[in-house]
Parts: structure tokens; sequence; C-alpha cells
């Protein structure tokens, strides 16, 4: 049946994307599960909250493959299956809602930032580039991951129309960035009431001062000088 590949595809697509690397990657770490710690999201960056910077990374490359590689074997493998540029288009959107609501661990996901760009590249390389330039440049400026996230999930849909036309690729790309910006309702908060986190280190806690730097600070002050009683007389 000619519906058949394309039902088959796009299904294998969502299982792809359930597979939940950052609970996976933290049980091959021995890592508590990133569900019940943090944010409670189960990605990259809740997983760097652990300490394991080996353990994030790993997790950050997988999820973003995991929205690649069905889009690649579709559109290297798909043509004589009867799978064109919709079928792809299909496959990145369902890898990524397998991120969401995976399939094998309780339908409770990730947010599916790396997802989606790995589903981007897949679709179109350079919107991907454009669209990893758009999160470097806000990052940089702003230093705000989710804010990044936001704006990218905005930019892109706009990117594909203005630069490669619509069709299926600009309706799978649409349809992930209203769900990443839903996805990040509580950042937005965050980001309006400005107790967001920022990127990079946080600033050490300032050190009181060195003895002797401040006399006349409190705790270093200097004892007084005993007064006495009565003047010496002068030596006859």
């Amino acid at each position: 049946m000619p519906l058949l590949n394309p039902v088959i595809a796009v299904l294998a697509a969502y299982l792809i994307g359930s597979l939940s690397f950052a609970i996976l990657v933290s049980r091959v770490f021995r890592l508590k599960d990133p569900r019940t710690y943090g944010s409670g999201n189960p990605g990259a960056t809740n997983v760097l909250r652990s300490g394991n910077k080996a353990a994030a990374g790993i997790t950050l490359v997988l999820d973003a493959l995991k929205g690649w590689v069905p889009v690649l074997l579709v559109q290297v493998f798909g043509e004589p299956f009867g799978l064109g540029q919709g079928t792809a288009a299909a496959a990145a959107l369902a890898a990524f809602l397998g991120h969401l609501w995976p399939v094998f661990f309780k339908f409770q996901g990730g947010k599916g930032v790396a997802t989606a760009a790995g589903a981007i590249f897949g679709l179109n390389p350079w919107l991907g580039l454009a669209t990893l330039a758009t999160w470097l440049i806000i990052a940089a400026f702003f230093r705000y991951s989710s804010l990044a996230a936001i704006v990218c999930a905005v930019f892109a849909p706009f990117y594909q129309l203005l630069n490669w036309g619509g069709g299926a690729p600009a309706i799978a790309i649409s349809i992930m960035g209203l769900l990443l910006i839903w996805r990040h309702a509580a950042n937005i908060q965050k980001l309006l009431k400005g107790t967001e986190s920022k990127l990079g280190p946080k600033k050490p806690a300032s050190l009181p001062a060195a003895h002797g730097h401040h006399p006349g600070a409190p705790g270093h002050a200097h004892p007084p000088t005993p007064k006495h009683g009565h003047k010496q007389g002068k030596k006859r």
C-alpha cells in the first residue's frame, strides 16, 4: 500500500525520538534520574546540574542525533519506497514529538531544543546553520539559554519561509517552534521576573577584607590607647 511506507517511517522516527538519552546516559554513568532533581527536565542542561559534564555532553549530542538521523535516513534511502520531502518533514516532527512525549518513559520528556535542532539540520543544513548562529548571538549577548531557544523557535519558521518557501518542512518547523515556546512557558515567566539562570559560572561571594587593609572596618579596629589619669611631672 502507498501509505504504509510513510507510516512506518514516521512511526520509527517517533520511537527513535522516544529514546530519552538524558535518562539512559545517567544510568550508564550511575547518576540520579534527571527527572528527580533540578528542573525535573530530562535533557542535557539538567544532566549538567549533576556535575558530570561528560554525561551532559553525550546527552546533548545523542538528543540532536535522534532528530537528525530519521530525517537523513528518509532522504537517503526513502526514494525507492516512495518517501519524499513530506515524509522527511513528518519524520522530523515525529522524532521531536517522541522527545517531548516518549512512549518508553511514561510520556515524560524534555523540552526538545537539541532534538529540534538536529531535525532542522536534517531538513535543511543552511537553515540549521542560520538557527544555530541566532542561538549563539542571543546567548552571547544576553547569556540566557532559554531566551536563545525561544528566539530561535520564533525565527526558524520565518527563515524557512523567506528563503526556501513553504510546504511540509515549513509546517513541521512551525509546529516545532510553537511547541518549543509552550514548553518554555516557565522559563518565560522567570525571564519576565528576572529570576532566570544565566549561562556561565556564578559570581563568587565577596570575601571579607584582609586584616590591616581597612583600619576603620568593624572587627579590625586598633585597641584604644590607655589614658593616664595624670601627667608625669618634670624632673627637677
